[in-house]
């Protein structure tokens, strides 16, 4: 098992080839990011065209800051997931709260429901990333439970393993998912929630 400081040889390996001005090493992190990236982006804004303002915005910040990214910190995927959440909830403050300005509603209340918002948006993105970045047999597991209504013993059945590996694998995708309400979900990137 790999130790926790010692990154991915891919996550290393990309940093350099980025460092370097490898645009192929541009194209292949998009490649593999760009629908994690969009997806994140869309989920906090609700707006396709904004995220696709947000998927450029963080490509184009990778690129021109490759070395802002520490491997020692966690993988490449999380940093880019956490760079994405973070201009999105710029984007989001300050187009509501342009609005709010524009019609003169900057009162208490709105600002409050402004910041609401914004940690309902926070949270959804969040619960979208842990789904993604879970193993593929957690997640297969609560797409069975969730999207078919299958209960343990079906979900057992459908994946062809125990129903005691089943409750195992519902059980840790919940426990998973559940950091997302968490202020301070442990590992995760500032902002995320997680110590700096």
């Amino acid at each position: 098992m790999a130790k926790r400081d010692a990154p991915p040889r891919w996550d290393r390996k990309m940093q350099q080839r980025l460092a370097r001005g490898e645009a192929a090493a541009l194209g292949e992190l998009y490649d593999r990011f760009a629908s994690l990236v969009h997806g994140l982006a869309h989920r906090v804004l609700g707006d396709e065209r904004a995220a696709d303002g947000i998927t450029r915005e963080v490509f184009a910040h990778v690129w021109e800051h490759p070395d802002a990214y520490d491997p020692k910190q966690g993988p490449l995927r999380t940093w880019v997931a956490a760079l994405t959440h973070r201009l999105a909830v710029q984007r989001l403050r300050a187009t509501e709260t342009a609005a709010l300005a524009e019609a003169g509603t900057g009162s208490a209340e709105a600002t409050e429901e402004l910041e609401r918002r914004v940690r309902h948006a926070s949270v959804a993105a969040r619960a979208d990333y842990i789904v993604q970045a879970m193993p593929a047999p957690l997640r297969a597991a609560l797409e069975l439970a969730y999207f078919q209504r299958r209960d343990y013993r079906q979900t057992a059945a459908d994946l062809g393993v125990t129903e005691d590996e089943a409750r195992r694998r519902l059980r840790l995708g919940l426990q998973l998912l559940s950091t997302a309400h968490d202020s301070a979900a442990p590992g995760a990137p500032p902002e995320y929630g997680g110590a700096a």
